[in-house]
């Protein structure tokens, strides 16, 4: 979505029409879920999808009408006969979509207030309108909420002394639980979620192939290594931040936040003890090191010597990686990024947290 939102503003700020369409809610089997989005251009042409087929045609082809009218729109698309792909498959289920051509000012400052929400990476929150009766509000009227659940901009509905109406105010989850898309009352609720920053200690190869995969997987990539051939552009071309320096010169006022993971993939066993000594007791949100375990109960030995407690090591995610039988470095980087994901998405690591007590004990 971030995306799109970069090439809807530019396309605004051309003065080039364009139809943003956004799934609102969907039943049943669908080719995309809530928040996937399209838009369209006065030529036909489109920059992302809605799962392709006949329906995305059929949406393309109601959003070149909107774009006549200038009018805002939630269509219904009733996945049977008259919606089945090229190759005859049915899904049977249903999709609302809002279709808006942005033809007034409130839509075009909606936008530019969404994009600036999504740039500064804290997160917001949709709530748009598919269901008048059961809402009761207008259909498509649109508010956004900022990070801490405040109104940050709002089109088509009403607002309540400068708070969005109780209707909608009442299914608002918190960002904190990192929810998925979901439904409440008639409403929408599209989470834009917080980016969560990866600092990988260490650029040898699964530094390398772990950045690649987190920077797909929206977080932002800051690569630090002693050595500065191993932090160039070419090995880490979409890092934030590329850092060469020891790690005892660069570790110790390196911003940590608690939306900050740390992954050490040092090339030796003295480079991951030191930047674990480093980075334990900064209050990460996840702080994870590879090794064996032999290796790691060799390095936790040392730092309680050093004073740091077995309640603090216990919170070290390692040996990082779930276990999917790793062997090859893509394999490794693999099993690291999956466990990334499961504790971001869901505040766990699956049953690598029994492991880190064991070890830590």
């Amino acid at each position: 979505m971030r995306e799109l939102l970069d090439e809807l503003t530019a396309a605004i700020a051309r003065g080039n029409g364009v139809a943003c369409c956004r799934l609102v809610e969907t039943r049943g089997s669908t080719p995309q879920k809530p928040g996937a989005a399209m838009l369209v251009f006065p030529d036909g042409s489109q920059a992302g999808t809605l799962g392709g087929g006949c329906v995305e045609a059929e949406v393309k082809r109601q959003a070149l009408a909107t774009l006549g009218r200038g009018n805002a729109e939630v269509v219904k698309f009733q996945l049977d006969d008259d919606y089945g792909w090229d190759d005859g498959l049915i899904c049977g289920g249903r999709m609302q979509v809002l279709i808006d051509p942005l033809a007034a000012t409130p839509d075009r400052e909606y936008v530019a207030r969404l994009q600036a929400l999504a740039r500064d990476g804290m997160g917001a929150t949709e709530a748009i309108v598919f269901d008048a009766e059961a809402s009761g509000l207008p259909a498509g009227a649109s508010y956004l909420f900022d990070a801490e659940g405040a109104l940050a901009a709002s089109v088509r509905g009403p607002v309540e002394g400068g708070a969005a109406p109780q209707a909608v105010r009442d299914g608002l989850k918190s960002l904190q639980e990192r929810p998925r898309p979901y439904a409440a009352g008639g409403i929408a609720y599209l989470p834009l979620l917080s980016r969560c920053r990866l600092v990988i200690v260490g650029g040898g190869h699964v530094g390398q192939a772990v950045a690649a995969l987190a920077a797909d997987l929206d977080f932002d990539v800051w690569v630090v290594d002693d050595r500065a051939e191993f932090v160039t552009p070419e090995r880490f071309p979409k890092a934030e931040r590329r850092i060469a320096g020891t790690m005892g010169d660069v570790l110790p006022g390196l911003e940590i936040t608690p939306n900050t993971y740390c992954l050490i993939v040092t090339r030796g066993h003295n480079h991951d003890e030191e930047a674990l000594y480093h980075l334990i007791d900064r209050k990460a949100r996840y702080l994870g090191m590879i090794g064996s375990k032999r290796k790691i109960k060799l390095i936790f030995d040392d730092l309680r010597a050093e004073g740091i407690s077995a309640e603090s090591l216990g919170e070290v995610y390692a040996p990082v990686g779930l276990d999917i039988g790793s062997q090859t470095v893509m394999e490794i980087a693999v099993s690291i990024a999956a466990e990334l994901i499961a504790h971001r998405n869901l505040g766990i690591a699956g049953h690598h947290t029994r492991q880190r007590a064991a070890v830590a004990g």
